[in-house]
Parts: structure tokens; sequence; C-alpha cells
């Protein structure tokens, strides 16, 4: 009775987990379509948007399905004069309450982009392991211009610092990432502005 019983437990088992093996295969398939559909967008873009989707991939923590999803989300990172137009645009500043000469702030408005601040925080997720240059980074700043690559250079080590900085003064990872979240979008806002005028000479 015990062995027949377990006979049928390790057949259901079995079925079980082929039937998750499909479904990975099948979600990896879906991945691949979908990333070669992103791929076939990108190359019909207008020069201007290739160029950021190329740049920004210099950041750590951001890939072409990231960099693309802010470019499209965002449009042209030039139309904003300073990043932190782009910041209030995301809805990753702090809220301000103000009556008088009394002014409070809140938390974040999150009254922006919901999708692209999910995106940048991830890319902010990124930034907690120790600024070193990996040979997939290396790969994605290749052939880019000088000035991009300090910038990504100077983003990786400034918001890594800041990182350690307000864990140190006894802030939580959330709220660290937040303040991070705001960083990386100037740093954003900065490369795309740099590759849009390279583009545009």
């Amino acid at each position: 009775m015990d062995r027949a019983r377990g006979e049928v437990l390790q057949y259901a088992q079995q079925c079980t987990l082929e039937d998750y093996l499909n479904e990975v295969e099948r979600c990896s398939l879906r991945i691949t379509r979908l990333e070669e559909e992103i791929d076939k967008a990108v190359a019909s873009a207008p020069v201007v948007m290739r160029e950021v989707v190329e740049a920004s991939q210099a950041l750590r923590g951001i890939a072409k399905v990231s960099a693309v999803t802010i470019v499209a989300e965002v449009g042209q990172l030039s139309r904003f004069d300073t990043a932190g137009q782009l910041m209030g645009y995301s809805g990753a500043v702090a809220s301000e309450y103000s009556s008088g000469k009394k002014t409070l702030r809140g938390g974040i408005t999150k009254t922006g982009k919901a999708h692209l601040r999910r995106i940048v925080v991830e890319a902010a997720w990124s930034q907690r392991c120790r600024p070193i240059l990996s040979r997939v980074l290396k790969l994605r700043q290749e052939g880019l211009d000088p000035e991009i690559q300090e910038i990504a250079m100077k983003a990786m080590h400034r918001v890594h610092s800041r990182y350690i900085r307000l864990l140190a003064k006894g802030k939580c990872p959330q709220q660290v990432v937040t303040a991070e979240r705001r960083e990386m979008l100037g740093f954003i806002w900065a490369i795309g502005v740099a590759a849009e005028r390279k583009n545009a000479v």
C-alpha cells in the first residue's frame, strides 16, 4: 500500500516538474521574441533616440530594455532644462505642504510616470555593489563618447558612496534607494543631453 502510494506521489511530482519546465521554456521563448521586437523598434527609431538608448546603457543597472523604457517614457531628455525638472516629471521629488512661512516636506509625490520610477529604482538597487567596471559594462561602454563614459563612472562612484553614507546614518535601504533614484535620474538626464547634443552637431 505504501509503495503504491509512493509511486502515485512520485508520478504526480514528475508531472508537476515537467509542467513547470514547460512553462519556463515557454516564458523564455516569449522573452526572446519580445527582445527581438524591441531590437527592431530601436533599429527603426530616429538616430537621436538610438544614440540615447546606447548611451544610457553606460550606466550600471541600465541595460537595453531599461534604456528603451526610459526613452519611451521620457522622450527627448533635453526638453528638460535641468535634471531637477526630470525628477519632478517622474514624481521622484519630495511633496511639500506650505502655508505662510511654514514649509513641511513629505514623501515623494508619485505624481509622475510610475513605470519610469520603477525602472530607475531597479537600476538604483544595483548601486549597492562596489563600483567595479564589469566585463559586461565595459562592452556596453565600448565606442561611446568619452564624456558619456566619464559621466557613467562618476555616477557609479557617487551613487555607491551615497548609499554607504546614508546606511551609516541609520537610514533603511528602501529610503536610501529612493534618494539614489533621484540621483540616478540626474545622471540619466546628463547622459541623455550629452548624447542628444553630440548627435545634433
